[in-house]
C-alpha cells in the first residue's frame, strides 16, 4: 500500500487503456472461462464489455472489442502499469494482437486517511471554507471542493478524510496538505 502524509492511503486507482487494436469478445470470454485464476463475465445483452478479474495483482477490468479499457482496484500508479502488463499478457494468450504501446491515462486516484488524529469542527468550517458543503442531516462530513488540485476531500469531525478526484499521488497529498493548511488558518482544529 502507498502510504503518503498525514496517513494517507491509496484505496483504489482507475486508469482507462487504449491498446490500438481490436478484440474478438467472445473468443476471449470462451478461452478464457476455465481459468481458476481468473473471473471472467460477458454477456453483450446485458454490457457491451468483458469483465475480466485477476489475483495477481488484485484488480478487475472492463474489456471492450474496441481494444479500449477500465481498469480498477489498484492500489498505486504502480500497479496500474503492472495490472495492464498482465491484462495484455491475458489478451495475447487468447490471440489478440498488440503491437503497439498502450496509453494508459490515470482518471481518478481514491485515498483515505486522517489530520494526525486532530479532529475538525465541521460547522466553523463550513462557515469559512468557500466551495464547502456540510449537511449533518443528510450526510455526517463536510464536502470540501478544491480547485487546485482539482479534488474533492470528505471531511468528518473525528479528522478522518477521503480524497477523490486525483490524477496523480502527488496531487493527493498536495490536497491534503492544502486542505490541512485552510483548516488550521481558520482554528477549526481541536484538540
Amino acid at each position: 500500500m502507498t502510504k503518503l502524509d498525514f496517513g494517507i492511503v491509496i484505496q483504489n486507482v482507475v486508469a482507462s487503456i487504449n491498446l490500438y487494436c481490436t478484440i474478438d469478445l467472445v473468443n476471449a470470454y470462451q478461452m478464457l472461462i476455465d481459468d481458476d485464476q481468473l473471473f471472467v463475465s460477458y454477456n453483450p445483452e446485458t454490457f457491451p464489455g468483458l469483465i475480466l478479474k485477476i489475483k495477481k495483482p488484485k484488480i478487475s477490468s472492463l474489456v471492450f472489442s474496441s481494444g479500449k479499457l477500465v481498469l480498477t482496484g489498484a492500489k498505486s500508479t504502480d500497479m496500474v502499469n503492472k495490472g495492464v502488463q498482465q491484462m495484455i499478457k491475458i489478451l495475447r494468450s487468447v490471440g489478440t494482437e498488440i503491437t503497439e504501446e498502450p496509453e494508459i491515462i490515470v482518471q481518478n486516484i481514491v485515498a483515505s486517511g486522517h489530520f494526525n488524529n486532530r479532529s475538525i469542527n465541521l460547522e466553523l468550517a463550513s462557515l469559512w471554507l468557500d466551495h464547502s458543503m456540510y449537511e449533518p442531516e443528510q450526510f455526517p462530513g463536510l464536502i470540501y471542493r478544491l480547485a487546485e488540485p482539482k479534488t474533492v476531500l470528505l471531511l468528518f469531525q473525528s479528522g478522518n478524510l477521503v480524497c477523490t478526484g486525483a490524477k496523480t499521488e502527488e496531487q493527493v497529498r498536495q490536497a491534503v496538505e492544502n486542505t490541512y493548511n485552510h483548516l488550521d488558518e481558520i482554528n477549526a482544529f481541536e484538540f
